[in-house]
């Protein structure tokens, strides 16, 4: 499980340096190159968000004891995503106010005023991504808490399952054990019957046979 995750932290390694170059060039550039690779990087971002997302799904997985070490390097790389996507975002701002610039001349103020308008959209928007992340983790913890107590209670549940079977059992073999127990002590009754009843013929014959023999002298 653990090989999984460092081959995607090989995989989101290699695209965000890619990334993080493209990035770099698109205030440099101009017109149609310009935007085929604001698409391209487009494309990559959404790439990454699906990789942290399976990383995220990996780290579910990992045993409990090992999971704190993960996250913590799962935390760095959605920090590292989000200035990514904000550098990208003000790469955008800047490309926008260059075909402005084209369109409405040396109008300065326009455009400063613009772009100062758009920053703090961003910043708004970079802000409740924040507290949108924050929550989604929250849920997470909550989900992975509700999982090990559901696994707690399912693993309770089959112990007393199993202690009521034991029981059963018991009470089966306790039944089975008192009805031998009373059929051999009926039979020790009946035996000590028929030794006395035996017992009393044989001193009766005894005592038939002395009256007997000395009534015949």
């Amino acid at each position: 499980m653990s090989s999984d995750f460092e081959s995607y932290e090989q995989d989101f390694g290699t695209t965000t340096a890619e990334l993080t170059n493209k990035i770099g060039r698109i205030p440099k550039l101009s017109g149609e190159e310009k935007t085929q690779l604001i698409l391209n990087v487009d494309k990559q971002l959404e790439e990454v968000r699906e990789l942290m997302e399976q990383m995220d799904l990996e780290v579910r997985e990992i045993p409990i004891q090992s999971r704190a070490m993960y996250n913590g390097r799962l935390k760095s790389y959605k920090q590292e995503l989000e200035k990514l996507e904000k550098d990208f975002k003000r790469s955008r701002i800047a490309y926008s106010d260059e075909v402005r610039h084209e369109l409405l001349g040396d109008d300065g103020s326009s455009s400063e005023g613009q772009r100062a308008h758009l920053l703090d959209n961003t910043e708004r928007l970079e802000r409740s991504s924040r507290r949108l992340e924050a929550g989604y983790q929250i849920a997470v913890e909550t989900e992975q808490v509700g999982q090990e107590i559901l696994s707690n209670l399912h693993g309770d549940r089959e112990k007393i399952q199993k202690a009521r079977e034991r029981l059963r059992e018991t009470d089966a073999n306790l039944g089975k054990s008192s009805r031998i127990l009373t059929g051999m002590l009926r039979r020790i009754i009946q035996n000590r019957v028929l030794v006395f009843m035996l017992g009393a013929i044989i001193l009766l014959t005894i005592i038939l046979a002395i009256y007997f023999n000395l009534r015949g002298h």
